[in-house]
């Protein structure tokens, strides 16, 4: 035990500060007292990752990171959130621009691209690189991580910025430490981490020492006072979620009864089943308050394309939508343009600010966790004046979907908390 503290301890001595000390004062007086606290810190540390709540100003946060890291910084960030970053700077007298290679990037500045973009610059030119909506990172093909890490491992400052970082996944974390340089993800498996029937884990007696070395180079907020800041507007108002199970038609293939999704292909079909009884139910919620904006999620194209039908004047953004398309629809929504905005999470779920809207509807649910609660936090995230009406319309065979979401939100929640505690105790980021 005694060796595996002195290699923790040796770990934790690696991670130096490689960026430069600025004053509070340098930072635009915009930004809230503790948010400025933040950027002084990752501009000193240099190489940090954000996991900061959705709506707590992230996107100030990293600008001014940008700006103050060196002459020429580059945002990455998904596309339609790109041109949001562009609006923001312009708040902070930032003059960012979106640009899609070198040749337009010319100069000292704050510039802004998309992840399909990247390869077109050369990191070799910029100071400064951020990661917007970083849990990228953690795509499952491992693609997308490994470019990244490899297009911007000799770039002096990093910042990964995520709103849902999970300290049990281990492709998120160990992949945030490699992009920042902190720790290979081989090393970081292999001090932390342990493979068994289950998948990796955390090794029981590491939790803590993980987390505590992860303060060095990482912070987690879920609301300003995490780090001893005022909470004043920025408790926020109340999520209602409503299950609405409409019964199942038939019995799946190999039951006698209907009792059970009978796994994935059964969940197609059933699926498949209630298309229509779900789109019905969908629209009638939309229809039934038309004075409101709506966000109807999807996950299947059928069902989307029901929907845009059966609710007059909504738009669906699709994938086989350009890039530049789906960016002008859901800037639309945002600027109150179109009233009911029909999309999957995988499309519209990260980085929106939509807090106009205060309702929003699920056409059935997948298993990924992370989407659901990125899809609710458009709407449900500081800035948002009026409680938050989410429905979730589901067959009645796949309320056992519905449990298993919420048992990894419970999980995540009870995580996090953890995570925040432990930085908070250890980290040097506090409000004195």
């Amino acid at each position: 035990m005694g060796s595996y503290a002195e290699f923790l301890a040796s770990k934790r001595r690696q991670v130096q500060p490689a960026g430069r000390t600025v004053d509070e004062a340098d930072v635009h007086p915009m930004l809230h007292p503790w948010q400025r606290q933040i950027v002084t810190w990752n501009v000193k540390t240099g190489r940090a990752a954000d996991w900061l709540d959705t709506g707590t100003g992230k996107t100030f946060i990293q600008l001014e990171y940008a700006r103050l890291s060196g002459d020429r910084s580059l945002v990455v960030a998904p596309l339609a959130v790109c041109h949001q970053t562009v609006r923001e700077a312009a708040k902070l007298g930032i003059d960012a621009r979106y640009v899609r290679s070198d040749a337009t990037a010319v100069g000292p500045g704050v510039w802004v691209t998309n992840y399909e973009m990247v390869q077109h610059f050369d990191p070799s030119g910029f100071d400064a690189v951020v990661l917007d909506e970083s849990s990228i990172l953690k795509q499952a093909d491992g693609k997308a991580r490994t470019m990244l890490i490899k297009h911007f491992r000799d770039v002096k400052h990093r910042l990964s910025c995520s709103a849902t970082p999970a300290p049990n996944d281990n492709e998120e974390l160990t992949s945030q430490a490699e992009f920042l340089g902190i720790m290979p993800r081989v090393e970081m498996l292999a001090a932390y981490f342990v493979h068994d029937d289950e998948g990796w884990r955390i090794k029981g007696h590491a939790r803590r020492p993980m987390f505590r070395w992860m303060a060095t180079w990482a912070v987690a907020l879920r609301r300003p006072s995490d780090i001893g800041g005022d909470d004043t507007g920025y408790i926020l108002p109340g999520l209602d979620i409503a299950s609405h199970l409409l019964p199942v038609d038939g019995t799946p293939e190999g039951q006698l009864f209907a009792t059970s999704l009978g796994g994935v292909g059964g969940r197609a079909k059933v699926r498949k089943a209630t298309l229509e009884a779900r789109c019905g139910k969908t629209a009638d919620l939309i229809t039934a308050e038309p004075d409101e904006p709506w966000i109807a999620w999807c996950g299947l194209n059928d069902e989307a394309n029901m929907i845009a039908k059966f609710v007059p004047g909504a738009v669906n953004v699709h994938g086989g939508m350009s890039p530049e398309e789906k960016a002008e629809a859901l800037l639309g929504f945002a600027d109150g343009g179109i009233r009911v905005i029909v999309t999957k999470p995988s499309i519209a779920s990260f980085g929106m600010n939509w807090q106009h809207c205060a309702r929003m509807v699920f056409c059935g649910l997948g298993d990924s966790y992370e989407q659901y609660y990125q899809a609710i936090r458009r709407c449900h995230r500081y800035g948002q004046a009026r409680r938050v009406h989410a429905h979730v319309v589901l067959s009645e065979l796949e309320g056992q979907i519905a449990e298993n979401v919420a048992r990894k939100e419970k999980q995540a929640t009870e995580t996090t908390e953890e995570l925040v505690r432990e930085m908070r105790a250890a980290g040097e980021l506090r409000m004195t």
